[in-house]
């Protein structure tokens, strides 16, 4: 019996052999030929897609604005509006929303409100995992919107009055977007744009290996990526575009609210895509996203001592009379507002060619995966005998000196790797001075401020971080909490692409070991069909993004210790432990383990001691015999197109129009001799228009309306009307009463004969 069972086991072992050979061969064959030789069908293809936009313009007068720390650069008008553009994409199965704002930055505050608001409309709809916020790095809108005791410091404290057009603003901007979502297609493009960038640190970039830097053409990012979204029947609805430049065209000495570069190349293509519409209005959305601009600026003509005209030093960026305040770099323009024009117009003009040329699909579905981590405590093995550690955060001299596109105004320089004793000193006497094992772990950087033992009356800098990718078929979105420099955004960017050849390498052994023992075939198919996920994929960097922590450069970058080092917060490894997390998390979205992530520890949403150093907004007053609203400089009668129109009215402080979303200080319109009516042409969210708030003695303010006649715009009588709010007392109540004025009618023509 056994002789006759023999022969049967042995033909039941050969069945089982070829078996397994036919599976191991399909799976090589999968493996080698990859998704990309799939046609993929329209269920492939189809997403359900929502675009919106909404104002959060905050108010225009007095709050300190954010970017520069400038306490000297406080809202005294606008330039142009602020805006929140979201995008929400939607696979049948997963959702996930992308959000560009026009501000500095995403404060951990803002992020958590805007979530908190989300949730009471939505339940678990939109969440922390699957929603990103991003900022475009605008220097020039309101501050006042972080829970941290440095940026509050900076910022005047926690201002609810700019906090909630922010909150709110974003919201709606999601809001509108969930409110239209229908089934649509994404394309995507790439292309170079030159000319309107500058590593404005060549000296740290040069530290890197320069077999590293030999890869590339440039010491910046000259890639643009663009996303088109259409409906069904190719209409286009909404575009995404990322370019790694700072948005500050826009100098510290200015002092009205400005969406600057970014916001320009948005409202250029939005006016193409919906004509005849005000800026704001119409039902496509351009979205221009900050990426790895850490090191990059739009200053292109590049720095020089303003005064004597020579070149600065270029190790440290300063002057030999002045020191870095004197070091500034300027734009193409004659001034910062024709530089980022021209940077603007660059940017649109290239994110128009390739909208306009888009053809590659976008397939597959949206994954994302997020965590909280706590960056001050962060471990990671760099070999078999070494592993490296982040920091308590810390700012180090250098820090002071700020860059070449807004230097410091006291002797502080660039590259300081030894501390200065006279501001120690006063350092020690006001906060204390940094613990050792602080001072080594942030070493060659000298602390000027070890902020994370600062925890008076709140801790000054963040130690819980959001680390973030969301994919969207084959386009990879990572959201970066910082400014992440050129070098340490490629770093990145392959980090998170590497992670589909270390599973497709790791397959390749495992189906070979699978054919030698003979096991099951399924849980390999799995997660081969999971590789996918970022083979061929497009990986890139949203700056800004969810919480704010300064600055990320690479090891050898922040050797250097210039600007961008001495404000990477986190300490020299900081780049190595992101590295390490977002490599985590883009490998459990490869492999469909993103549930096996651990959460996190969860940010602190702080209620108690947040400070508000801004006083109430002061009662107004007028000049006798007069209202306001009152014309004080009036217009001329005539005017030819390039001309520049300007009045002046008596003024109510802008402050006290509260909520201003959606409405505005400024209007242009021009006579319609056919319905004999005014119609609105320009509004103070207008490229053209320029509204400047001046606080006048006495609580005499004054608002000066400027509109730069374009050569395009018709003959024919104009007129230009100013709204807002003046506060008043009434039995010692403040009453505050809403107000207009207008200029007289002026005419334009195309020349004075």
């Amino acid at each position: 019996m056994a002789a006759r069972r023999c022969p049967a086991l042995q033909v039941a072992l050969i069945v089982l052999l070829v078996v397994m050979t036919a599976v191991c061969v399909a799976l090589i064959v999968v493996l080698t030929t990859g998704k990309k030789d799939k046609a993929p069908g329209p269920q492939d293809t189809i997403y359900l897609i929502g675009v919106g936009r909404s104002d959060c313009t905050g108010p225009p007068a007095e709050i300190p604005m954010m970017g520069y720390a400038n306490p000297q650069q406080t809202a005294a008008g606008i330039h142009t509006r602020l805006y929140s553009r979201a995008f929400i994409i939607d696979d049948g199965s997963r959702r996930v929303v992308f959000v560009t704002a026009d501000v500095g930055m995403i404060s951990q505050r803002l992020r958590l409100e805007v979530l908190q608001a989300l949730k009471e409309k939505y339940g678990d709809l939109y969440r922390h995992d699957n929603v990103v916020l991003s900022g475009t790095h605008t220097h020039c809108g309101p501050a006042g919107y972080f829970q941290y005791t440095l940026f509050m410091l900076t910022s005047k404290g926690y201002i609810k009055a700019a906090v909630e057009p922010l909150v709110n603003g974003i919201v709606k901007s999601i809001d509108i977007a969930h409110s239209n979502m229908r089934p649509g297609r994404i394309y995507r493009n790439r292309g170079e744009l030159d000319d309107s960038s500058l590593n404005r640190s060549p000296h740290s970039y040069m530290n890197n290996p320069k077999n590293e830097r030999n890869r590339y053409k440039s010491n910046t990012d000259k890639d643009v990526l663009v996303l088109k979204f259409t409906d069904l029947d190719g209409d286009g609805i909404g575009m995404i575009s990322w370019f790694a430049v700072h948005a500050v065209s826009m100098n510290y000495t200015n002092r009205m609210v400005s969406s600057d570069n970014m916001g320009y190349a948005s409202y250029l293509l939005e006016k193409d895509k919906n004509p005849g519409d005000l800026p704001g209005q119409g039902g496509f959305v351009a979205g221009f996203s900050s990426s790895n601009l850490g090191d990059v600026s739009p200053n292109t003509r590049g720095p020089y001592c303003v005064n004597t005209g020579l070149p600065c030093d270029y190790l440290n960026s300063s002057c030999p009379v002045g020191g870095t305040k004197m070091c500034q770099a300027f734009g193409p323009g004659k001034d910062m507002f024709d530089s980022t024009s021209i940077i603007g117009h660059n940017i649109y003009l290239k994110a128009k060619e390739l909208y306009a040329n888009a053809a590659e699909e976008v397939t597959g579905p949206v994954h994302f995966a997020h965590q909280w981590v706590n960056m001050t405590d962060v471990t990671v093995k760099i070999n078999d005998t070494h592993t490296v550690r982040t920091c308590k955060p810390a700012l180090g001299h250098s820090f002071a000196a700020g860059a070449i596109d807004g230097g410091g105004d006291l002797n502080f320089t660039q590259g300081a790797v030894e501390g200065d004793p006279f501001w120690d000193g006063i350092r020690d006497a006001l906060v204390g001075p940094p613990s050792n094992q602080t001072k080594e772990c942030h070493h060659p950087k000298p602390i000027l401020f070890s902020t994370g033992e600062m925890n008076w009356p709140l801790p000054w800098h963040p130690q819980i971080v959001d680390v973030q990718i969301i994919t969207i078929g084959s386009v990879a979105v990572i959201a970066v909490p910082g400014e992440i420099t050129t070098m340490s955004g490629r770093r990145l960017r392959e980090a998170v692409k590497k992670v589909s050849t270390d599973i497709y390498a790791n397959i390749r052994q495992l189906v070979t070991w699978l054919y030698a023992e003979l096991l099951t075939h399924v849980v390999v198919y799995q997660e081969l069909t999971s590789v996918g996920t970022f083979r061929n994929s497009e990986v890139v960097i949203a700056g800004l993004s969810n919480v704010y922590t300064h600055y990320i450069t690479t090891y050898e970058e922040y050797q250097v210790q210039r600007y961008e080092g001495a404000s990477t917060i986190y300490g020299p490894h900081t780049l190595t432990a992101y590295l390490h997390k977002y490599r985590e998390l883009a490998k459990a979205i490869a492999q469909n383990k993103v549930s096996e992530l651990p959460v996190g520890p969860e940010p602190p949403f702080f209620t108690n001691n947040l400070f508000n150093l801004m006083a109430a907004a002061a009662v107004d007053r007028k000049p006798e015999n007069s209202s306001f609203g009152d014309v004080l400089e009036q217009v001329l009668p005539v005017y030819r197109q390039g001309d520049v129109v300007s009045v002046t009215f008596v003024a109510g402080n802008p402050r006290h129009s509260g909520d201003i979303r959606d409405r505005t200080f400024v209007t242009v319109e021009i006579y319609d001799n056919r319905t004999e009516s005014w119609e609105v042409v320009y509004n103070d969210a207008s490229w053209e228009t320029r509204f400047h708030w001046l606080k006048g003695s006495n609580r005499q303010n004054n608002a000066t309306v400027e509109w730069f006649i374009p050569s395009s715009a018709p003959t024919g009588s104009y007129r230009i009307r100013h709204f807002g709010h003046y506060k008043e007392l009434k039995a010692l109540r403040p009453v505050i009463t809403p107000y207009e004025g207008s200029s007289d009618v002026f005419s334009v023509r195309s020349s004075y004969y």
